[in-house]
């Protein structure tokens, strides 16, 4: 079952259904994405949000199948009700850009320092639409910098002289232009101050208005989570351990990890910094059982035997939200578990070198 409830108003765009992206390495194949269950209906956004390295990233690019050699997918990826993980490579790269587009992070290592603008635009539609004329392939490129606010005086320039806000836009631009029907945003606010930041906030709301695009919009700005996504995914370790409507979780976080990742969130009333003890784990071999629990502050004997199955805990929106956390089934009062399996699990110290 995913994590998100059938009961949709929309047809859901891309559906995962216990996808898993594998990394080969040295010591055993990594475990970046382990499982993942989620849908994103038309003109939805879900944001996607967890510690560096829980594999936010991975889990985008492996929608899109640009991971490097030596990766691996397996589960089920829905596009369109289409099966991606079982087609042939050749038709499976057919679906990007019209279809499946990415915003990346650092858009001056994206765009070449020796094309102007409207080159790339240039290049990016006679890749997917080869048969539109050159007056077409330059009202579509004016059209998509209008939505971002980019003035047709600037079509002609390097990307060197625009201010990295705009170079972020353009990047938004290249991606719409070719009106896919699901994008992936990677940390396409990082680096920016926070008018520019509120910029590109409203120039994907715009996108999503104009285009009806499904997005999902991964960061670590929790705050733009609750301004513009619908629902928010918080992921560790290579697994979603909790989804719902965004205010729903963030008024009431249901696992112990989402808790403790909003009260590290610094604003004006904070008056001294909190953190999680411990680092997450190695994915080559991850803890058993729950994978936050050698770090939770509610972990039970029973958190370190077995993974929780993911139910519906609380919330009402969006079909309600979906845990996978013993401590909050159990508070919920659908986790049937014994007095041994309930009890407090006696945390390890955790080293100085485990915090690094």
């Amino acid at each position: 079952m995913t994590m998100l409830q059938k009961g949709m108003p929309k047809e859901p765009v891309i559906a995962a259904e216990d996808l898993r992206v594998w990394y080969a390495g040295p010591a055993g194949p990594v475990r970046a994405v382990d499982g993942v269950s989620f849908e994103v209906a038309k003109g939805e956004i879900l944001g996607l949000v967890g510690e560096s390295g829980c594999g936010k990233s991975t889990l985008g690019r492996g929608l899109l199948g640009l991971l490097p050699d030596g990766a691996a997918r397996d589960g089920s990826l829905l596009v369109g009700g289409r099966d991606v993980l079982a087609m042939s490579p050749k038709e499976a790269r057919r679906l990007r850009g019209g279809e499946l587009g990415m915003i990346f992070q650092e858009p001056l290592t994206r765009l070449n320092p020796l094309m102007r603008i409207s080159d790339h635009f240039a290049e990016t539609l006679k890749v997917h639409e080869p048969r539109l004329s050159r007056k077409e392939i330059e009202r579509r490129a004016l059209e998509a910098l209008r939505v971002v606010g980019i003035p047709p005086t600037r079509f002609r320039a390097y990307p060197h002289e625009f201010s990295g806000g705009m170079r972020q836009r353009i990047m938004i631009a290249l991606t719409l232009v070719v009106r896919p029907a699901f994008v992936v945003a990677d940390e396409p606010t990082t680096a920016l101050d926070v008018l520019v930041e509120a910029q590109i906030i409203r120039n994907l709301h715009e996108l999503r208005s104009e285009f009806d695009t499904a997005m999902l919009l991964i960061t670590h700005n929790l705050g733009i989570v609750a301004e513009a996504c619908d629902r928010v995914a918080v992921m560790y370790a290579g697994r979603i351990l909790e989804i719902g409507d965004a205010r729903e979780v963030f008024a009431n976080p249901q696992h112990s990890y989402t808790r403790e990742l909003l009260r590290s969130v610094i604003s004006l009333e904070t008056d001294g910094l909190h953190y999680i003890d411990g680092a997450p784990p190695d994915l080559v071999a991850p803890p058993s059982g729950c994978r936050f629990h050698p770090r939770c502050p509610d972990a039970m004997v029973v958190c370190a035997q077995r993974s929780p199955e993911e139910k519906v805990v609380a919330g009402t929106a969006g079909g309600g939200t979906r845990v996978a956390c013993w401590a909050a089934e159990r508070r919920a009062g659908v986790a049937d578990l014994g007095p041994e399996e309930s009890r407090p699990l006696e945390r390890e110290a955790i080293s100085v070198a485990d915090e690094a």
